[in-house]
């Protein structure tokens, strides 16, 4: 197993140097295929959570200050309460690699070794280590075809071979073809354009499991909680959220 990463790593580092790639952020030479768009350094600057942050315990909010290890699960921001979803975190903050990684993903069906690793270890971490079936966030029929791909179904089927948590593309389907969220629109437009906009077609799979929704960006929460109170609906004992980033505020 070792042997294979290490020669992994190295036919890497060999097509990086025979097919330099520049960093989508500084310009620089990403050193190896590993680390997708952006160059080690541009990844070492970017904010990545360690799970040792304090943090609202629901929505996974970074919070300042300080608090014992026991008192961290009552941490709230209280601007997620009416969420659906039990808990939301993401790896990191939507700047830097993450931010790049997000856009190319948008645009490339493929998803890096230091984004999977990522992914994996922020899923290994309490409370979304409860989870039980993985379910991407689902684009409309009409958007998936125009792009070709849903991203969130990506992540999920990297997560699902990570973890051996089943893989379920088929309960969760958006009904509602809604507008994009427009720049400045705050977070009650940003629900009122996602209401009923999904629906679960399989309510005996999802019954009684503890669902790990997976997108790309958590913004204010609008889409996630959404699709949590289908799921719970529909018989889900708890919904709990995976993204690749967030921003810092709401």
């Amino acid at each position: 197993m070792l042997l294979t990463r290490a020669s992994d790593l190295g036919y890497d580092s060999l097509l990086a140097l025979v097919y330099p790639q520049a960093c989508a952020i500084c310009g620089g030479s990403v050193e190896s295929r590993a680390l997708g768009v952006a160059c080690a350094s541009c990844w070492q600057r970017t904010h990545i959570f360690s799970g040792a942050e304090v943090m609202c315990w629901k929505c996974g909010l970074p919070s300042p200050g300080r608090v014992p290890d026991e008192r961290r699960e009552d941490v709230r921001c209280r601007r997620c309460d009416d969420d659906a979803f039990t808990a939301a975190r993401a790896c990191g903050v939507y700047e830097g690699a993450l931010r790049a990684s997000v856009l190319q993903l948008k645009r490339t069906p493929h998803i890096c070794r230091k984004l999977r690793e990522q992914l994996r270890r922020t899923q290994q971490q309490s409370p979304l280590n409860r989870a039980t079936r993985i379910i991407p966030v689902p684009l409309h029929a009409e958007r998936e075809q125009a792009r070709g791909f849903n991203q969130a179904t990506l992540l999920g089927r990297e997560l699902s071979r990570a973890t051996l948590l089943p893989l379920d593309e088929i309960s969760l389907v958006r009904v509602k073809n809604v507008v994009r969220h427009r720049a400045g629109m705050d977070a009650k437009g940003r629900r009122d354009t996602v209401a009923d906009a999904f629906r679960v077609t399989h309510p005996t799979l999802v019954k009684g499991e503890r669902i790990l929704l997976v997108d790309d960006v958590f913004t204010t929460g609008a889409t996630v909680s959404s699709c949590a109170a289908t799921l719970l609906a529909a018989g889900a004992s708890e919904v709990s959220v995976l993204t690749i980033a967030r921003p810092l505020r709401y």
